[in-house]
């Protein structure tokens, strides 16, 4: 069963998505990828090989001294967008990865990124309505919605996606 739907959701995929999101890459001197769990590693995995394959600078935030004194400083909610605040530079493309698109850390690197006009690009799943997609969809430079309520689907579905430019 998960593996059909790995499968369907992979179909959602399109070159077109792919193809902008190279541009999106190549545009911009850096990428940030910011993603909890799951979707920080995959993060992690995927900020490697921009910097290795495609010789982007890309990093994330995964380093797990930094990431509790920021949670310890100023709170869950807000560690991530002030990680964006301190090294985001003025030509940064951020990918904004939450399986479920209700993360209450990615609402706010949402918000920091309209705010600031700072490109995005936003990765969800789950309800096709979730809060990410809800207030934040029509000023993504690229979103890939995964229809699947499964975590694994929709991590190995934004993993693939992600990785499709390398």
């Amino acid at each position: 069963m998960i593996i059909k739907e790995i499968i369907q959701s992979l179909k959602n995929i399109t070159n077109e998505q792919i193809g902008d999101l190279k541009r999106l890459i190549y545009k911009h001197q850096q990428v940030i990828i910011l993603g909890n769990g799951g979707s920080n590693s995959i993060a992690s995995h995927i900020s490697q090989d921009y910097t290795k394959k495609l010789q982007k600078k890309s990093f994330t935030f995964s380093d797990p001294a930094r990431l509790t004194c920021y949670i310890n400083d100023y709170g869950m909610d807000l560690a991530y967008c002030q990680f964006l605040k301190e090294f985001c530079n003025g030509d940064a493309l951020i990918i904004l990865i939450s399986s479920s698109g209700n993360s209450q850390n990615i609402l706010k690197c949402l918000k920091y990124c309209s705010d600031n006009k700072i490109e995005y690009v936003l990765l969800t799943g789950f309800d096709k309505n979730n809060a990410c997609r809800k207030q934040f969809k029509e000023g993504a430079a690229l979103e890939y919605w995964v229809d699947s309520m499964d975590y694994g689907v929709v991590e190995c579905a934004h993993q693939i996606f992600l990785h499709a430019v390398v």
